[in-house]
């Protein structure tokens, strides 16, 4: 039995070194002072730890992996072996005899690293445990059978240019799937494969940095660097993975700007315009982005005052623009010192030289045929007005700016004024009037003149001229008759009623001088007398005391007033003065006729007619309204319902109950009472009367006794019969209302003459046609009552 054990063991501990260490790491305890101290280990059924298998196992048979083997196995192979767990019976197969395990497949450890099973002993003939289920684990042993990889590549990655020696770049990072604890089979190592002698890789780190210094972006931008991983340290037979990192050079400003010649040349014409561009030049700059930005400037003064350069952001190029005009018969060339420097300038560069050049621009003007040329921006003349016809004003004068010298003629443009008030010599450029000109009508006058080349009319200068119309004296001066002049009735001899003030249409250089007097020739003003102030003022002065507004309201004094012209000028004007009443202090206490009244209350005399034509247009309005509802016949009672064709309306009152002389009351009582013949008035007289004559065989009837309504009935046969009647309907009116009534009689005939109590509320059922009769009876219960006859309507 324990010669067994050792045996066991002994197959463990050959085929699995790490067995030695947990067998007898279990039986010795190492002391503090360094000896070992060994326990007696107890008996146990299994005498096993772990198995180990390698990986990637390539052959026909199955791998042996070890060996079970239990104490109570004397060898007769009377003890069973049971292998249960992962890949029991698939990948792990056991012999139930002798306990060897063995593996049927090729493992790999990158897909499963251990295997757990358990074994148990079973005695053959009893099929009892032998021996408790044990737990126990087969290892898979690692093989570099991996090779390095780069899971992210491929890189990008950038450096400055002109960067030193040694400059970082990037750092890759390769990974191996084999076991890093067992071997070098995980050890990477980096080499570059592609890329030197720009760039170099740390071995171990996998740090790219830069080999060769000063690399330039302009020679060579990007660049293409291999790096490769090898495990097992680097040594033969290891496995290898390789990635690519593709390297830019990014841009400094290590470049100056750089005109591609010394010296350009321009044409530009005379008549280019001022503010345009004319021509343009640019630098050359290697660099990228704003390292290559330059800015241009004109650096000589000749240049510099007649042209202007600015930069293009887009082209990069300097866009010359004229300052001044151009005029080829004054100077023919230009000269320009250009300058292109970089906006953009690192320090650390600067020993590769001044970033900036510069170049010259020889500009020639060339000779274009221009318009004429006037000698003045703009004219100003004079005239005085009332001038004869053709009277000089000023003349204009223009020349041809080119040196051909050509002839050139004018015109002025009517096209904006209408009134030809002046023309101009077509030769000399003399303006002359060709109306009389007023300078109270219109003191100033613009006009344009136009030259034109002989030998080029399509040439054409504007320039304006102003004419300032003179004065002369030639408009009387009048008084200012603004206000209105007052006399007070209380006023006494010598008074001053009131100062006056002249006007004059004409301009005195000097201020405007007048005298006032009055006119020689008349008899004295017995109530006023004039006093000039020689302040171009007069006072107007009484010569007597009490004026009298009854006697006299209104009062004439004519004065004469001079200018100050030359020569000088009068005229005569009637002043009004008008007598009120004023209080003691002067104030004018009422003075306002109806023409006041109507100034005060801010009316004109058209607005005065204009309201009093409206109010007489109203009137006439009103009393023809009067007239007609005066003239208009209204019917006593309004049926809402008039359904009458042939009806005449008389509009005569009755005289009532006690009026017995207008109307037989008993005809309304007593149809036979009635007029026994009557010609129909719906029928030609012959036709009548021989219808009354057949009818007078026959008497009517006894209608004392007979009911109306058989009397009804009789003249309706009767209508119905006769051929003669027109084909119409006709309305016979009987003012009887009939007997037997379920209601009673509403006629007022046999009514005594008290007030009624009766309640006529009912009469509103009857329907519309006595709607107007309930609306009488409505009205007020106290009211007496009236007579009311009821028309019975009968169609025949």
């Amino acid at each position: 039995m324990e010669a067994s054990f050792h045996y066991s063991m002994s197959s463990i501990l050959n085929t699995c070194p790490l067995c030695v260490k947990y067998y007898y790491g279990r039986n010795q305890t190492k002391l503090a002072n360094g000896e070992t101290e060994v326990h007696h280990r107890p008996k146990r059924g299994w005498i096993w730890n772990q198995f180990f298998v390698l990986e990637e196992h390539i052959g026909p048979d199955t791998q042996y992996v070890g060996k079970l083997h239990s104490n109570s196995d004397k060898g007769d192979g009377s003890v069973r072996y049971i292998l249960s767990g992962e890949g029991a019976g698939s990948i792990f197969i056991i012999n139930e005899v002798t306990g060897d395990i063995h593996a049927t497949e090729s493992l790999d450890r990158e897909r499963k690293a251990h295997y757990v099973l358990h074994a148990q002993a079973f005695d053959r003939n009893t099929e009892k445990p032998l021996e408790p289920k044990s737990e126990f684990i087969i290892k898979v042993q690692d093989i570099n059978d991996n090779a390095p990889t780069f899971p992210d590549g491929p890189f990008v990655a950038a450096v400055p240019e002109m960067s030193g020696v040694g400059t970082s770049v990037y750092q890759v990072t390769a990974t191996d799937a084999d076991d890093p604890t067992y071997g070098n089979s995980a050890r990477v190592v980096y080499s570059i494969l592609q890329g030197q002698p720009y760039f170099s890789v740390d071995p171990k780190t996998g740090v790219i940095r830069t080999a060769l210094a000063n690399m330039d972006r302009e020679a060579r931008e990007h660049y293409a660097v291999v790096i490769q991983a090898k495990d097992m340290a680097g040594s033969v037979g290891g496995l290898s993975g390789s990635t690519t990192i593709n390297i830019t050079l990014t841009d400094v400003n290590d470049n100056p700007p750089k005109f591609p010649q010394k010296n350009y040349q321009l044409y530009v014409p005379e008549s280019a315009q001022v503010g345009k561009p004319v021509g343009k030049i640019k630098a050359n700059d290697e660099d990228l982005g704003i390292n290559a930005e330059i800015k241009y400037s004109i650096i000589n003064s000749e240049g510099a005052a007649m042209f202007s350069i600015n930069t293009d952001r887009d082209t990069r190029e300097g866009i010359i623009s004229l300052k001044k005009p151009l005029n080829y018969e004054r100077k023919k060339t230009y000269t320009l010192q250009i300058e292109g420097v970089n906006t953009h300038v690192e320090p650390i560069f600067s020993y590769l030289g001044p970033f900036k050049d510069t170049a010259t621009l020889k500009i020639t003007v060339g000779d274009v045929d221009e318009p004429p040329v006037f000698s003045m921006d703009y004219y100003i003349m004079d005239v005085y007005e009332n001038a004869r016809i053709g009277r000089e004003v000023g003349a204009v004068t223009a020349r041809d700016p080119d040196s051909k010298n050509s002839h050139v003629r004018y015109f002025i443009d009517h096209s904006e004024h209408s009134d030809k008030y002046f023309n101009i010599d077509m030769d000399s450029g003399v303006i002359k009037t060709t109306q009389s000109l007023d300078r109270e009508e219109m003191p100033w006058h613009n006009i344009t003149v136009i030259a034109s080349e002989v030998d080029n009319p399509s040439l054409l200068s504007h320039v304006p001229v102003t004419v300032q119309v003179l004065d002369v004296n030639d408009n009387p001066p009048e008084i200012n008759k603004d206000n209105e002049v007052i006399v007070c009735e209380s006023s006494r001899p010598g008074q001053v009623i009131q100062t006056m003030t002249a006007v004059d249409k004409d301009d005195f250089a000097n201020g405007q001088r007048f005298s006032f007097s009055l006119p020689s020739g008349i008899p004295v003003n017995p109530n006023f007398t004039l006093k000039d102030n020689k302040d171009n003022t007069a006072s107007i002065i009484t010569r007597r005391r009490q004026f009298n507004r009854l006697v006299q309201e209104l009062y004439e004094l004519p004065i004469v007033v001079w200018d100050g012209g030359e020569p000088a000028l009068s005229g005569t004007s009637t002043l009004t003065l008008r007598v009120c009443p004023c209080q003691r202090n002067g104030r004018v206490q009422t003075c306002q006729d109806e023409r006041g009244l109507l100034s005060s209350a801010g009316l004109s005399t058209g607005a005065l007619i204009a309201i009093l034509l409206c109010i007489v247009i109203l009137l006439a309005i009103v009393v023809l309204f009067i007239t007609l509802r005066r003239s208009k016949k209204e019917p006593l009672i309004i049926s809402e319902e008039d359904v009458r064709e042939n009806v005449v309306t008389y509009d005569d009152e009755g005289g009532g109950e006690e009026d017995t002389e207008a109307f037989d009351i008993i005809t309304l009582r007593n149809p036979a009472a009635a007029e026994e013949f009557k010609f129909r008035r719906d029928i030609r007289p012959e036709a009548a009367r021989q219808h009354g004559q057949n009818r007078g065989h026959h008497s009517p009837p006894e209608l004392n006794q007979v009911d109306v309504q058989e009397f009804i009935k009789q003249r309706l046969v009767e209508a119905d019969m006769d051929t003669n009647g027109p084909p119409y309907d006709s309305l016979q009116t009987y003012a009887y209302e009939g007997q037997m009534s379920p209601t009673g009689s509403i006629s007022s005939l046999d009514s005594p003459g008290t007030h009624s109590e009766q309640d006529y509320n009912y009469l509103d059922d009857w329907g519309p046609e006595f709607q107007k009769l309930a609306e009488l009876y409505g009205e007020d219960t106290d009211v007496a009552e009236s007579d009311v006859a009821v028309a019975v309507t009968v169609a025949t």
